[in-house]
């Protein structure tokens, strides 16, 4: 749990600003600012408050448009004057409508594959017809691994006596396809990363 105390609040005159990050996506959704009152009411309700500097006044995110943010972690920088506030979103970040107030695109990076993973799990809710998704998903999980098998092949051959653009297209295919193998098991690409950390710290830990 945050400790209020140990923040430096006489920078900024009893306000900090606040970043606010999609806990997903690693984007950067807002900047905002927090006051104490903010701050606790944050961590009491679990959605992200902040101070209205133009209003001068405590107010939720998302009370009038329902575009809320859910706190999964907040966490202060090395001078304890600014916070990092990961959420989750409920809808747009911006009043303008776009994804973050810097911009629509839907994940820098890295990040889109969990906009992806969204898709993936909307269809496989859904149920869409027509949807390539949903096909697999409806006779998954073996018709997604047989296209896993099918594209780590091409993959390899692309590797071995193609160009780099056929690599990097096989490549998103096999990425795409086990991502839909992943979920068809209720499992995703954040649950590979797990297993990834947890060897890198066990194999980080033995002496050289």
């Amino acid at each position: 749990m945050m400790d209020a105390k140990t923040l430096d609040w006489k920078k900024g005159d009893g306000l900090i600003p606040a970043i606010v990050q999609d806990v997903a996506t690693r984007q950067v959704l807002m900047l905002g600012y927090m006051n104490a009152e903010a701050l606790a009411a944050t961590l009491e309700t679990g959605k992200v408050h902040f101070f209205s500097r133009s209003k001068q006044r405590l107010w939720k995110k998302g009370e009038t448009s329902g575009n809320t943010f859910k706190l999964v972690n907040l966490s202060a920088d090395c001078d304890s004057d600014a916070l990092l506030v990961e959420v989750k979103p409920k809808g747009a970040a911006c009043h303008t409508g776009t994804v973050s107030c810097f911009g629509d695109d839907p994940g820098p990076g890295l990040g889109f594959l969990a906009h992806l993973r969204a898709i993936i799990r909307k269809r496989k809710k859904d149920k869409t017809k027509g949807s390539y998704v949903g096909s697999l998903m409806a006779k998954a999980p073996k018709r997604p691994a047989q296209k896993v098998g099918e594209e780590g092949v091409e993959v390899a051959m692309a590797a071995v006596s193609e160009s780099k653009e056929a690599l990097t297209g096989e490549a998103a295919d096999l990425l795409f396809h086990l991502m839909v193998l992943l979920e068809s098991r209720d499992l995703s690409l954040e649950d590979v990363v797990d297993v990834l950390r947890k060897r890198h710290a066990i194999r980080a830990s033995k002496p050289v």
